[in-house]
């Protein structure tokens, strides 16, 4: 019981106000890198919403959309850091298409509860918000340990993906990719972070493909969250038809 209290206790001393101030681990070199990528992030989300609309608007999500965000990522993974301008608008580019690829899951939120939306969009600002933040106020590289464990359960996901899609899926499953998807991207979300903080320390300042990195995650929880929350409505109103019938 006593290593039990001790240990609570040493973590209620180590998180506190002061801790959340805690980026002296961090140079100030590295803080201005980190504003440039969540500022470029910022960008890339709202590009991603200005692709969405457009699908809302135009219906032009799709198989292209979704190769066109696979191109422009590689084409912005090849292109030299010098060329930041360029780069920044693959990116931006790259955002859009996502977006539009995401329009389909979003026109079908729009039919049951457009409130679905705005709750899956908060409720990954958030998650990405604390996941992200505690990774930056925690000593270096402590939890970069998590990145062998997420890589290892995003290829157990894979592989389950596959052979669902050979033999034939289940409902359990379906449920547990979700559920098992979104903790790895979550997972991701840490790891990234303090990877991105041990890369700027080392020199590599590449905002972009940093912004790039943790896009791909964001866009990715948001997906299963959104999925979730339709799931879970769905259920709500056939239970209401159950009570009515």
């Amino acid at each position: 019981m006593d290593s039990f209290t001790s240990f609570f206790d040493s973590r209620s001393r180590r998180w506190n106000y002061d801790t959340l101030k805690n980026f002296r681990q961090i140079s100030p070199v590295v803080q201005n890198h980190l504003k440039q990528v969540y500022l470029t992030l910022c960008c890339a989300v709202v590009a991603a919403a200005v692709g969405a609309y457009l699908h809302v608007l135009w219906n032009i999500g799709g198989f292209l959309t979704s190769g066109g965000c696979m191109g422009t990522m590689i084409w912005l993974l090849s292109t030299p850091p010098s060329q930041e301008q360029k780069r920044v608008s693959l990116l931006l580019a790259s955002a859009l298409f996502q977006g539009a690829s995401i329009g389909p899951l979003i026109d079908l939120a729009i039919e049951v509860d457009p409130s679905l939306i705005l709750t899956a969009f908060v409720a990954t600002s958030l998650a990405f918000a604390c996941f992200s933040g505690a990774a930056l106020v925690a000593r270096r590289r402590e939890y970069l340990y998590l990145g062998g464990l997420v890589s290892s359960g995003l290829s157990i996901l894979l592989m389950l993906h596959f052979a669902s899609s050979i033999f034939g899926g289940s409902l359990a499953l379906f449920k547990f990719e979700l559920y098992f998807g979104l903790l790895l991207f979550v997972g991701y979300i840490v790891v990234d972070t303090q990877e991105i903080v041990e890369r700027a320390h080392f020199g590599d300042l590449d905002y972009v493909k940093h912004a790039l990195t943790l896009f791909t995650d964001l866009a990715a929880i948001f997906v299963r969250i959104l999925i979730i929350l339709l799931k879970n409505s769905a259920e709500r109103n056939e239970k209401k038809k159950k009570r009515r019938n």
